[in-house]
């Protein structure tokens, strides 16, 4: 008899233990949506200002990413649907302009961001949400069924760490004080340079409004820098979301590349971001590597079609913004040599380490060691028959590291962000002259370039050529 209680006590301690396990994740999260105020929370309003990031666009791979005032912030979320609408006056932090992001703001700029319930962008913002908001946290934790709870001290401060699986296969953690209140939200989400990126929201200040608690100091950060920092004034639990986002056509589909002929053996490629093919004798060189391993692919397979039974031997990579060097990986997957600014090897090198599990692209799939080329002021890549020149664009306040390509037997340059032309040619000098422009047409002076066409990366709408006139009508050296 003895014998048989000693086998049943352990058995049923195992068992009430996992019961307990289970339990105590339910437990958490009831309790710390109850010290929140917000089991009967539907939708909330909320306002202030702060300070938002542009991701992938700072000005050298050493600093974080440039700064933009929120002079306003309002955003109603509609926590059950879910759907979202932002507004918010942005105005230039960075002085002098210094990084991507679309600088320089002149004045006050408007933006409005609406997701609406049943639209595409439902599940994504779900995520967003989650990321943003302590309640949403809270939800999707309750809606995962591998939620757990477990105790940590950090910073001699004790935790509760509850914890799930994201909807992306990621692992989410929320680190709940002993207010049970979350002050920390973190998980990883895929990034196409930076592969599985860190992205952490910190919840601090918590205020009550109307019953309902809400951190009135939210600071998110991506890639270890830090996304957005608000601080919160006013919060309306509950207040009405009419949520509708203007009819709008479907995303378009991505454009196939296409090509224009510049000069034997010299191709424009475009279909998206402008990239240039060259037939060297043996070999093929690439003029940028594009936004993603999509575009990349397009680029070479249309280069291989253009100039078959060679290799692509050489990427130029103009600089490393996100949208111009998102595309660099596939051409390492395919044993091309990367040539770019002295600045960038070590951050490629770096970053091209982390893992891509999240997201598995080419070169996760079929791993190579990058190769590099550098150039510091100047570089010259010829076959004896065709020439490419590669200069520093000095002092442009975009890109400590930006690289021009100057072709002089084609007498083209392209450049990527010294000169974005609107969907219209400027007939006369704009009201407001834009310093990158200025910058890119003093350094055509400084290197005394015979340029008659310019291939901007973002090339126009329209596909219409581009001549060096119109950018001297912009800086107001135009007849």
């Amino acid at each position: 008899m003895n014998r048989k209680w000693i086998v049943a006590v352990p058995l049923f301690a195992i068992l009430a233990w996992a019961a307990g396990t289970e339990q105590d994740a339910k437990t958490v999260i009831s309790s710390a949506t109850k010290a929140l105020g917000a089991e009967n929370l539907k939708t909330l309003e909320f306002s202030g200002s702060g300070f938002d990031y542009a991701i992938g666009q700072a000005p050298n791979p050493s600093l974080p990413w440039p700064k933009f005032n929120d002079k306003t912030y309002n955003r109603v979320v509609d926590l059950d649907a879910p759907a979202s609408r932002m507004q918010r006056i942005r105005t230039q932090f960075e002085n002098p302009p210094h990084g991507g992001g679309q600088q320089p703001i002149v004045g006050e700029q408007k933006q409005e961001q609406v997701v609406a319930a049943g639209s595409p962008q439902a599940g994504a913002l779900r995520d967003e949400l989650m990321m943003t908001l302590p309640y949403s946290f809270l939800r999707s934790a309750a809606a995962a069924s591998d939620a757990s709870v477990k105790s940590q001290t950090m910073g001699g401060k004790k935790y509760t760490v509850l914890s799930f699986t994201g909807s992306n296969k990621a692992a989410v953690r929320g680190y709940l004080n002993s207010d049970n209140l979350v002050e920390r939200v973190e998980t990883k989400i895929d990034n196409n340079v930076l592969g599985d990126m860190p992205f952490e929201t910190a919840f601090s200040d918590y205020r009550d409004f109307g019953g309902v608690k809400f951190p009135t100091h939210i600071v998110q950060k991506q890639g270890g820098y830090p996304v957005l920092d608000l601080t919160i004034t006013d919060v309306k639990p509950n207040a009405p979301a009419n949520i509708v986002s203007a009819s709008a056509p479907p995303p378009a589909a991505p454009q196939a590349a296409s090509s224009e002929k510049l000069s034997d053996g010299v191709y424009l490629i475009l279909g998206g971001y402008a990239a240039l093919a060259v037939d060297f004798k043996d070999y093929i060189v690439i003029v940028e590597g594009g936004q993603n391993d999509q575009r990349s692919e397009a680029v070479m397979a249309e280069a291989k079609k253009l100039i078959p039974n060679k290799p692509i031997k050489y990427v130029i990579n103009t600089h490393q913004h996100f949208d111009h060097s998102g595309g660099l990986r596939a051409y390492v997957a395919e044993g091309a040599i990367v040539v770019t600014h002295q600045i960038n090897k070590p951050y490629y090198e770096k970053i091209w380490a982390n893992p891509h599990t999240i997201a598995p692209d080419r070169l996760s799939k079929n791993p190579r060691k990058p190769k590099f080329e550098t150039v510091d002021d100047k570089k010259v890549m010829t076959d004896g028959n065709h020439v490419i020149e590669l200069y520093h664009q000095q002092n442009f306040g975009h890109n400590d590291g930006m690289l021009l390509v100057y072709l002089p037997k084609e007498k083209v340059l392209l450049e990527a962000d010294g000169f974005n032309p609107p969907a219209q040619p400027f007939a006369r000098t704009p009201p407001s002259i834009n310093p990158q422009n200025v910058n890119l047409e003093a350094n055509l002076v400084r290197l005394n370039l015979d340029v008659e066409r310019i291939i901007p990366v973002h090339y126009p709408a329209d596909n219409r050529k581009v001549l060096k006139a119109e950018l001297l009508t912009a800086v107001g050296k135009g007849n």
